[in-house]
């Protein structure tokens, strides 16, 4: 709460008494904004803001490459090596998924208590051994067991990263950051085609196919950037042992004087997991990412197979390369989106509009037979869906209040939508092609109901729960309450307002 300016001192009565480890680390969170000096007095907003979190968006890149880069070694032969049907393959895909999308929810707990330090580096070390397996397979018992504990292990990275970085930013400059951190999606797919195309020229060597050494060679880099990333990953604000005492209060300021609860320390409770399965939100934001997820690895897995279709007079090495430049225009517009909504707060907007882009593109390749026109269309979906998902994840994140709350909403959210993964998947049967009629069909049908559809919903729906808190109508809410009472409400609070 706030009161003549200043954000009240929030405790809970009867908490533990804090382990000496804890007393090394300055008593900040909790009291009056005016008892954090601020070691950046005199120095303009955009000085203040400079925060580094470095290192994130590499990690995700890696992230995104290992869990994509099975659509580029199906076109270097991995189908006939392994002696699969296509059935077979699209199975692999989807238990990826599976695993991915069901330990989701769990993952940010974990994160919360084992350290991002910690954590982040495990669960990299894990999956980039699993990935470097994969290139070890012989047939598909192999494959789909290493897909289903690649999903497993990368389950918590995501969710993970963007309940961090909300835990460090201001509601409008986490948008940016986020879309810093997920344009690496782009790149990956961008970066992966020329990987690809380059790793697939060692076929031979060893005796192993080329698209072995893809999955060999990504999954030892992922190994080696894990084990960097204990000494490069910072841990939250209050608990961040790699921070100067002016850093870790220049990060709590800004957060309180942005109003955000998640300033101060908050012990799990699971009053914050109803309060998110109850909240109208989480769900509507579940949809919207389902809109832009299931299109996305739709995008991602089966892009370079699209492509080779559409000019079966290039070789895999050609197609893994026309790949590239629509992940690059994606990559740029992502960013740019993320400063757009971070300087307007207009988020929904943000959505409306840019997935107008993605809805035009899959229409092109739905209504189009010939291949350029196909090709333009991969322009546009890449264009309308990207970064969507970066602004999604944003626009969850700025109307959930509260460290926990927030970090089981986001775990819901994005897990429901990678589950998604698993309809995308399944509709681009390789007796489809070219043409692949039900699989753009599909995902249109994605983008325009749930995408488009639900980011119209949530934006009208939050634009009315901020007149009704404007005029009183949810007063009710703190009548009687106690501080920390109030405190728990979170984005119930009358005095907090919905970014739209």
């Amino acid at each position: 709460m706030e009161k003549d300016g200043r954000i009240d001192k929030l405790e809970s009565d009867g908490a533990p008494s804090p382990s000496d480890e804890e007393k090394n680390i300055p008593q900040i969170a909790k009291g009056p904004l005016d008892d954090i000096e601020d070691p950046d007095e005199g120095k303009s907003e955009e000085e203040r803001a400079e925060i580094l979190i470095p290192w994130l968006t590499l990690l995700y890149l890696v992230s995104f490459l290992d869990r994509t880069n099975i659509g580029n070694a199906k076109i270097d032969g991995l189908i006939d090596d392994l002696r699969m049907s296509s059935g077979q393959y699209q199975a692999a895909l989807s238990l990826f998924f599976v695993s991915y999308a069901g330990f989701e929810p769990l993952t940010n707990i974990l994160l919360k208590r084992l350290r991002p330090s910690i954590f982040l580096p495990i669960i990299m070390v894990l999956w980039g051994i699993v990935m470097t397996c994969m290139g070890l397979v012989h047939d598909f018992s192999g494959l789909a067991a290493c897909r289903w504990f690649l999903g497993m292990a990368e389950a918590g990275l995501f969710p993970g990263v963007n309940y961090y970085l909300s835990c460090w930013y201001r509601r409008g400059e986490f948008g940016i950051r986020a879309a810093i951190f997920f344009s690496a999606a782009a790149l990956a797919g961008s970066f992966g085609g020329l990987l690809a195309a380059a790793i697939a020229q060692m076929r031979g060597v060893g005796g192993k196919p080329g698209w072995a050494w893809i999955f060999i060679l990504e999954g030892l880099a992922t190994v080696l950037i894990g084990i960097a990333s204990y000494w490069m990953v910072h841990d939250f604000p209050d608990e961040a042992k790699f921070l100067s005492d002016d850093d870790r209060k220049r990060v709590i300021r800004r957060l309180k004087l942005d109003g955000q609860a998640s300033a101060n320390h908050e012990k799990f409770q699971m009053t914050y997991f109803w309060q998110s399965v109850k909240d109208w939100k989480t769900w509507a934001f579940a949809v919207i990412y389902m809109g832009n997820d299931g299109p996305l690895y739709a995008f991602s897995l089966f892009i370079p197979t699209i492509i080779k279709t559409g000019y079966p007079q290039y070789s895999s090495t050609v197609a893994n390369l026309l790949s590239v430049p629509p992940y690059a225009a994606a990559a740029i517009l992502t960013v740019a989106l993320g400063f757009i909504a971070d300087r307007t707060r207009a988020r929904g907007w943000c959505n409306i509009i840019t997935s107008l882009l993605a809805i035009a593109g899959f229409a092109m390749l739905l209504g189009s037979q010939d291949p350029n026109m196909k090709y333009a269309g991969t322009f546009l979906g890449a264009l309308g869906i990207y970064p969507t998902i970066a602004n999604t994840i944003t626009w969850c994140s700025n109307n959930t209040e509260g460290v926990y709350k927030r970090g089981v909403t986001l775990g819901f959210v994005i897990g429901w939508g990678n589950l998604n993964g698993v309809v995308s998947s399944n509709v681009y049967p390789t007796w489809a092609s070219p043409e692949f009629t039900f699989g753009h069909a599909v995902i249109l049908a994605y983008l325009t109901v749930f995408l488009f559809g639900g980011s119209l919903f949530t934006h009208f729906m939050l634009q009315w729960e901020n007149k009704q808190k404007k005029a009183g109508k949810r007063d009710h809410l703190v009548e009687g309450k106690s501080e920390e009472e109030i405190y728990i409400l979170g984005d119930r609070k009358p005095g907090f307002i919905h970014t739209v």
